[in-house]
């Protein structure tokens, strides 16, 4: 880590990470932090269907329908859509996969993936946050219908209320965030993803970070852990 296949040192420390976490537990912000801290990309399948979706390819009609009903998108999909996005990302940085892998399945095909790439995950961060402040958090989200900013009501409230501060566009709340929505994503996460903490336990790979913690303090705790990685 911090070093390519050549062996050429980076200006900064390369890492190449999973954060797991239900939707709303805060692995989303730490990722984009991380990516700023760190010489690795973000990589959302959240954004990368937002995308497909608002394309309104065959794909992106198929992921809507999985979305907004609060379901996983099956494996086969999202395997595909991520190993593809690795397969094209820079070799001399590192990444950071946030929403990937959610199940035990999905988890080993990104082994056998990685592995033929000759690429090693660092660390896997799993963050335990509280269902109140999930809901919270998630429930106060607003998106911008043009350019796909992303606010929060009490976190990150835009400059006028409805109104895009970037482009004017108007903000609206996803389906997939409505309170009803967001208790079938945490009772799906829950049974589907289980798996997935003992799989990277066993590897030795786990780290939990409690995501209840403010953005900042998460970091610190965050950044102790891949300190000693170098």
């Amino acid at each position: 880590m911090g070093t390519t296949d050549s062996g050429k040192a980076t200006q900064k420390q390369t890492v190449r990470l999973i954060l797991l976490g239900a939707p709303g537990a805060g692995k989303g912000t730490q990722a984009q932090i991380l990516a700023e801290n760190y010489n690795a990309e973000h990589v959302s399948t959240g954004d990368i269907f937002r995308v497909l979706i608002k394309n309104n390819s065959p794909l992106g009609q198929k992921i809507k329908t999985y979305v907004e009903s609060g379901e996983l998108i099956p494996d086969e999909i999202v395997v595909e859509v991520v190993a593809d996005k690795i397969k094209k990302m820079d070799s001399l940085r590192g990444f950071i996969l946030d929403g990937f892998p959610r199940t035990l399945k999905q988890a080993q095909i990104l082994d056998i993936t990685l592995r033929e790439m000759n690429i090693s995950i660092d660390k896997v961060l799993n963050f335990e946050t509280s269902e109140d402040v999930i809901i919270k958090r998630i429930g106060g989200r607003r998106i911008c219908k043009n350019c796909g900013a992303t606010y929060h009501l009490i976190n990150l409230p835009p400059k006028k209320e409805g109104i895009c501060d970037l482009c004017g566009g108007p903000l609206y709340q996803r389906k997939d965030d409505e309170s009803s929505t967001i208790l079938n994503r945490l009772k799906v996460y829950q049974e589907q993803t289980i798996d997935l903490i003992g799989y990277y336990k066993s590897k030795g790979l786990l780290e939990t970070i409690n995501g209840d913690l403010s953005k900042d303090d998460a970091f610190v705790i965050i950044k102790s852990i891949l300190d000693q990685l170098k």
